[in-house]
């Protein structure tokens, strides 16, 4: 089998459903602890498909936590050789910064499922088009240059880019959270949900109506990358 690359920060924060559209291509999903990449080891420069996913920590904490810095180093030189990349939430966040784009805090906690908002041009992102996605971010970039904005919200403008003719392609949402999946985020982001005042069954209330549609478009975006990143 192929093999998908995938840098976590969290154990429950994983693929997801990703998984399952991968395996179905003939890729098996290798991951990757994101405190390991300071060892130096890891190949940012393989042709295999890589998605850098979410965690609690931001682009700003990198004196405290290395593998912020490593990671951002890492993905400028990838990304410039146009390595087949997909981020997810702070893995969007650390291409938008190794792209030369601002990340920085939003001014809020967003958490829960609303639809994205679209311009002319969705581009790969047309089939979610009004269909409410998770959300569980607090820090929000600038597109980097030469990247395209794809969605945003109103309450956070810049939720997707895009490189052009790259399979390059940042999310700062959660298409790969699956309903099942859910109970795992409740549980280690509790201090968070209980900090901001969510109760974790309003959470599973919008899961139960929305995370199904979601999945199922996000998984024929996450497969249609993936199609163009390593064409079989």
């Amino acid at each position: 089998m192929r093999r998908l690359l995938a840098i976590r920060h969290l154990a429950f924060e994983d693929l997801g459903s990703f998984e399952t559209v991968a395996r179905a291509r003939g890729f098996e999903p290798a991951y990757v602890a994101a405190p390991d990449l300071v060892e130096g080891r890891f190949p940012w420069q393989t042709a295999d498909p890589l998605v850098v996913l979410g965690g609690p920590i931001g682009v700003g904490d990198g004196a405290q936590y290395p593998c912020i810095g490593v990671a951002i180093d890492g993905l400028r030189e990838r990304l410039r050789n146009g390595r087949p990349t997909l981020g997810i939430c702070l893995g969007a966040q650390l291409m938008a910064a190794a792209l030369g784009a601002s990340v920085r805090y939003s001014g809020a906690q967003h958490v829960g499922w609303s639809a994205l908002e679209f311009g002319p041009d969705p581009g790969p992102l047309a089939g979610l088009a009004g269909v409410p996605v998770l959300h569980w971010h607090g820090d929000t970039f600038d597109v980097p240059p030469g990247a395209r904005l794809l969605a945003g919200t109103a309450a956070v403008p810049h939720q997707a880019f895009d490189i052009p003719g790259q399979p390059v392609l940042a999310l700062q949402f959660h298409p790969e959270v699956e309903a099942a999946g859910l109970e795992h985020w409740l549980i280690g982001h509790h201090r968070q949900l209980s900090d901001l005042g969510i109760a974790p069954d309003a959470l599973r209330a919008q899961a139960a109506r929305h995370a199904a549609a979601m999945t199922q478009a996000g998984d024929a975006v996450f497969g249609d990358w993936l199609d163009r990143a390593a064409p079989a």
